[in-house]
């Protein structure tokens, strides 16, 4: 259905102006409407340019005619009436629009743009019982030339609905009365031949009928969608009148209980097809004929002829009857090097009460090809379009050609997250380049033996919960520190680290301290993505037989549980899955795919590594300075102590989402990496902060098939270009702030891919859409 906007200008006068101009907009038939108000100023110089443009286009007439009659292919016309005429029309359509463009009347105009797209179907009504009004050229308002599928109509103050008619006769064809009157210089034989052609219609043809003849048919009971006139017809004193034979004239006065009777049993639309026709609209909007089109003046013959092929053509292929009336009257432009001004002839008078009819409608049958697609019909565009683009951008996502984009989108949204406070629970001492150069016993390890125990000492004296050692130590302590041996034999919540043996750089291992039992050994690798960003966290994992490294848990796992045993007493449990446990917190282990993940080494007992988002893991401090006790001893009590090498020669360094925000990216010491993952795991064991997971993958579907449904419904719907890409925006910042969200409270969730899904869909539909109406806008002109 197409909208509906109905202006009423019915307090005023082009002398005195309007002060109160009211504008109804309707969405839809059965919704309230709108409505908006405005004035408009006195112009009385377009009621001065109207008489001239009349008078003149009067005079233009009678020589069209005469040239019409004797067939001359000259230059047949005046020139200087032609040069005057057009100015005159130039004066009027500059007037018009001046006075419809004033700041006055503007919030009308504002009002109606902003609930508008520029392709929607659209009448505008403008209401007035004035005749100087009636008469205007309201078509020529710029607003018009935004909106190509908008055509102006007019109609009077008093209107209301017809009583629905259900056809019983010719159910399935148009019923057409055509009334061909006095023809007396002009061939009304090619408009009847227009008429038989048209299809799905049955035609009644009275040639110069009898008053008692035509007054027979009008009350035929079978009733007319169509009435016809051809013929000679007048206008004087707002009232007009039909020459139906050479004899006899009729006003519709004289009809009028036929003509009541006729639209009671369906009658939706009368075309008088003749001259200077705006006198017959009172009476007929008085019996409320839903649809009447007339001509403002006097009209050549052959002008009418093409105007009603170009209109009832085009109508009859399906276009909506507003549309038809619009494409018709412009292309009479292209008849007006011979008749000017003709093209502004053609007007509906229409009643706002009743819906613009159809071709499908008059055959009684629903509308299926009009430009406006059935609620079954979009359901089945968004569902299939939904279904398309969403099964492609999966399968794209499944070959990994988004993992990049969407790590890199990961990264980000882990940067924006709130603040976070430092872990308490956790003290890192690091080894620094000038703590290694200022150690006087220089071994293979970071930290001499000399040094380690005095270190571990100092440390043990205020009893942490656990102590991890990240330090690589593949050699027996020297002779020399037979207390530190000791030390590392016997203090149990001390763990010290090995690494696992690699395939890929055919590297056996590193072996942990000889010194300390299995079960306070851990690896230290970690899970490496693209570009040496650790994203993952690895947990546990097999060793292979022949690795130097024999522990099958993460030097952070053992940590943890070292920490959790002696403050919580909470130990590490296995579930009948295999799933490992602590406390009520069960981590579940990720697989290809997970999230933006899909193509990644699974190995191990793997979760998303939920960096904290604070500058500083907990207390950090280097070697120097506690040993030279320029840092609060007290902070160890009760506390995990993570030690580790923070220098340029050690070579241990990653990235994270947090060293990528600068163009120069900064690479942090693995033992912060670490620290890192023991504050989540009793973080979430004794927090209950969330551990990151992502949806399943049926869950990710839903959720990018339902972004592509909202993106079809809006490139449906979206009113005009700025408002399609306006909710674009807006709602792409609402789909990243959800996803955002949901990262704060563990939930990875598929912001690329619902994006493209939700773009690219409301793309496509909207370029197919767009497509819809130029293809048949196309269709109709090659047809007509």
């Amino acid at each position: 259905m197409s909208k509906l906007v109905v202006i009423k200008l019915d307090k005023g006068s082009l002398n005195d102006g309007f002060p109160l101009v009211t504008a109804q907009y309707w969405e839809t038939s059965s919704s309230r409407p709108t409505q908006f108000t405005a004035s408009l100023p006195s112009a009385p110089e377009i009621g001065e340019i109207y008489k001239r443009f009349q008078l003149m286009y009067e005079s233009l007439h009678e020589r069209m005619v005469k040239r019409s009659m004797i067939e001359i292919d000259s230059v047949g016309l005046n020139n200087v009436s032609e040069v005057d005429f057009g100015e005159v029309q130039q004066q009027l359509h500059s007037a018009l629009n001046d006075w419809l463009n004033c700041n006055s009347f503007r919030p009308i105009d504002q009002q109606l743009r902003a609930r508008l797209a520029l392709d929607d179907e659209l009448q505008v009504i403008f209401e007035t019982s004035n005749y100087v009004l009636r008469y205007l050229p309201w078509h020529l308002w710029n607003f018009f030339e935004d909106y190509r599928y908008a055509e102006v109509g007019l109609s009077f103050a008093k209107y209301e609905q017809v009583k629905p008619f259900i056809k019983k006769y010719h159910a399935n064809q148009v019923r057409i009365l055509a009334v061909l009157g006095n023809s007396a210089g002009i061939d009304v034989q090619k408009d009847k031949k227009i008429l038989e052609e048209l299809p799905l219609s049955s035609t009644v043809f009275l040639v110069e009928p009898s008053r008692q003849e035509l007054d027979k048919h009008l009350w035929d009971k079978r009733g007319w969608d169509i009435l016809f006139f051809a013929g000679h017809s007048s206008s004087q004193n707002h009232k007009g009148k039909i020459h139906i034979n050479q004899n006899s004239t009729l006003t519709i006065a004289e009809l009028r209980n036929a003509l009541k009777f006729a639209i009671a049993r369906g009658l939706k639309l009368a075309i008088f097809n003749s001259c200077d026709g705006l006198g017959l609209t009172q009476q007929l909007a008085d019996l409320q004929i839903p649809q009447t089109i007339v001509m403002r003046h006097n009209i050549p013959d052959v002008v009418a002829q093409k105007f009603l092929k170009y209109f009832l053509t085009s109508f009859a292929s399906g276009t909506p009857f507003y549309v038809a009336m619009r494409y018709a009257r412009e292309r009479l432009q292209g008849l007006e090097d011979n008749y000017p001004g003709v093209s502004w002839l053609p007007v509906v008078c229409q009643n706002p009460a009743e819906e613009p009819v159809t071709w499908l409608s008059l055959c009684g049958q629903p509308n299926t090809i009009s430009g406006t697609d059935s609620p079954n019909q979009k359901f089945q565009i968004i569902f299939l379009a939904s279904i398309v683009i969403t099964s492609l951008l999966m399968g794209i996502r499944s070959l990994s050609i988004l993992q990049y984009w969407e790590l890199s989108i990961f990264d980000t949204m882990m940067r924006m997250r709130p603040a976070e406070k430092p872990d308490p629970r956790i003290v890192v001492v690091t080894v620094t380049e000038a703590d290694i150069q200022a150690q006087k016993q220089r071994q293979k390890s970071s930290i001499s033996d000399e040094t380690l125990q005095k270190l571990l000492l100092y440390i043990q004296l205020h009893k942490p919960a656990a102590i991890g050692f990240d330090v690589y130590r593949d050699f027996p302590v020297d002779k020399k520190y037979p207390s530190l041996k000791t030390q590392l034999q016997s203090y149990n919540n001390f763990i010290a680290v090995c690494q696992a043996a690699s395939s890929k750089i055919q590297s056996p291992g590193v072996s942990p301290p000889p010194e300390i039992p299995k079960e306070r050994t851990a690896f230290s690798d970690v899970s490496v993505d693209a570009y040496s960003v650790v994203r993952r966290h690895l947990l546990s994992m097999t060793p292979d037989s022949d690795s130097r490294c024999q522990s099958s848990d993460s030097l952070s796992l053992r940590v943890a549980q070292q920490y959790l045993a002696t403050t919580n007493g909470i130990t590490l449990e296995i579930t009948e899955e295999g799933l490992l446990k602590l406390g009520n917190i069960v981590f579940n282990p990720i697989d290809v795919p997970t999230g933006g993940y899909q193509k990644f080494s699974s190995t191990g007992h793997q979760i998303l590594l939920n960096y904290r988002a604070s500058k500083n893991i907990g207390t950090q401090v280097t070697l120097g300075e506690v040993l030279s006790d320029k840092f609060n001893p007290q902070l160890f009590q009760g506390k995990i102590v993570l030690i580790g090498v923070d220098s340029d020669s050690a070579k241990d360094f990653f990235l994270t989402p947090y060293s990528l925000v600068n163009p120069v990216r900064q690479e942090v010491p693995g033992v912060i990496i670490h620290a890192h993952m023991v504050s989540q795991i009793i973080s979430a064991v004794l927090d209950k902060r969330p551990l990151l997971f992502a949806l399943p993958v049926w869950g990710e579907v839903i959720v990018v098939g339902g972004c592509s449904i909202l993106g079809c419904i809006l490139a449906l719907y979206a009113k005009s270009r700025l408002q399609f890409i306006i909710f674009i925006g807006t709602i792409l910042i609402a789909l990243y702030t959800t996803c955002l969200i949901l990262l704060v409270r563990g939930c990875w969730a598929p912001f690329l891919p619902s994006s493209l899904a939700f773009v690219s869909s409301a793309i496509a539909v909207k370029v197919c859409k767009n497509q819809k109406q130029d293809f048949e806008f196309i269709l109709e002109t090659k047809h007509v």
